[in-house]
């Protein structure tokens, strides 16, 4: 089919289906490394280290990660996606096979800080092919299903971990390498990279900082990372060591709230596309997740038999706002601004999703899952508050942006499309799920 006969009758382009679907498939297997070592923390406790240890290595892929970000960004702008996927996915699982043989902390906590840099490459472009290949009005839920892949990835994680685990901890670590692997054959054999063009008349050379809505943007998400992150290091360990659950059992139930997880965000997405607003959903759920965690702290507080109950639903909810926030940086920033605004985004994030981890293994030592599940609780309504609502709203409460749709496949990557008049790449985005 040739590049222009998939638009439609408005003006819009349908998705293309080999770039679309596959990245859920590529953010699926570097989930797992990423979020899914925390179904490892038994297996680390296992081998002598404390919780608070444990806990530092599960930070250790967000750190390299934080590290590698805007160098990938660069890579994908000069070599397109279908390469800067391929790369780092194959760096990543060859590191984590190479872990299952490595000894001591100093040097797993190594192998998965390169990991989570060579990994990195998949937030710097899958997020940049969703937002070159679908129009403003299917963006929301086209992000939502790249960002459903994550807690789909993790439940497998919750499956197969404990159990493999069991078997050592270094058949868990080769089962995420493998997965890493299988995921670059997918990227070679169906991503084809999309061409970011500017829509002439959609100049922006003023930065859209000077405007508090993105840097609200930027916090709010930011804090939003502490629930999620808290629930889905410690929600093992917690049905395990609080509550006497078998590991599998355990693992097999959070499973299934990851799966409700993903199914969130793309509920999340939709109802964005049909309010035509990011904010005013991203802020509704945001007070959904603080009252959530502030019953999930009351329930464990009184040993309540609601706590399993409540821990699931906070898994669900703490997810579901990552579309919407990545979403709407892109098109609040415009296409001359979209990378060095994701860029930050990104960088925030990590920067909390890194820290949270080994502070709450602390808060949690010291006074226990309730303190934890509390402080967890307060951000998201600070986060409530930061959310932009009606800054920089346009018609119909869009912002006065959005990204351009892509104008077809192309061979090499190197053509992502003209300069725009300001010198910057249009299109030009590199995005991060938490």
């Amino acid at each position: 089919m040739r590049p222009g006969a998939a638009q439609s009758a408005r003006g819009t382009r349908a998705p293309a289906p080999p770039s679309g679907s596959v990245v859920s498939h590529i953010t699926d297997s570097y989930g797992q490394h990423e979020y899914g070592l925390a179904y490892l923390i038994p297996a680390l406790r296992e081998h002598g280290l404390s919780l608070e240890q444990a806990g530092v290595l599960v930070a250790c892929p967000t750190v390299g990660l934080l590290l590698t970000l805007v160098a990938w960004g660069a890579a994908a702008d000069r070599f397109g996606e279908r390469l800067v996927l391929a790369s780092g996915l194959a760096g990543a699982g060859v590191v984590l096979l190479a872990a299952t043989q490595v000894h001591g902390m100093a040097a797993l906590g190594a192998c998965l800080v390169a990991a989570g840099a060579s990994g990195a490459s998949v937030y710097a472009a899958s997020g940049r092919l969703i937002l070159g290949w679908f129009s403003a009005s299917q963006r929301g839920l086209a992000m939502g299903i790249r960002q459903s892949a994550q807690p789909l990835g993790v439940a497998v994680a919750a499956i197969s971990l404990p159990t493999l685990a069991a078997r050592g901890l270094a058949a868990g670590l080769a089962f995420l390498g493998t997965f890493c692997l299988a995921a670059v054959l997918l990227v070679i054999v169906v991503v084809r990279d999309p061409v970011h063009q500017a829509r002439a008349g959609q100049r922006r050379d003023r930065s859209p900082y000077r405007a508090p809505a993105l840097w609200r943007i930027h916090a709010a998400s930011a804090l939003l990372v502490v629930p999620q992150f808290t629930v889905a290091t410690f929600a093992l360990v917690f049905l395990v060591t609080a509550r006497h659950w078998p590991a599998p059992a355990a693992g097999s139930l959070l499973a299934v709230a990851a799966t409700a997880g993903a199914a969130s965000r793309l509920a999340a997405g939709y109802w964005s596309d049909r309010a035509g607003s990011r904010m005013r959903p991203m802020r509704a759920l945001a007070v959904a997740i603080a009252a959530v965690l502030a019953a999930l702290a009351a329930a464990t507080a009184a040993t309540s038999v609601l706590a399993v109950p409540v821990l699931l639903a906070a898994s669900v909810l703490a997810v579901s706002t990552n579309g919407l926030a990545f979403t709407a940086v892109a098109e609040y920033a415009g296409p001359h601004w979209a990378g060095r605004a994701l860029g930050i985004q990104n960088t925030g994030q990590n920067l909390l999703a890194a820290a949270t981890p080994p502070v709450m293994a602390v808060l949690i030592a010291a006074h226990g899952y309730p303190a934890a599940f509390a402080a967890a609780a307060i951000l998201p309504l600070i986060a409530a508050a930061l959310v932009p609502v009606a800054a920089g709203a346009g018609p119909g409460g869009r912002p006065p942006w959005n990204p351009p749709v892509a104008q077809g496949p192309v061979p090499s990557s190197r053509g992502l499309g003209p300069a725009d008049p300001g010198g910057s790449q249009a299109g030009d985005v590199s995005e991060r799920p938490g």
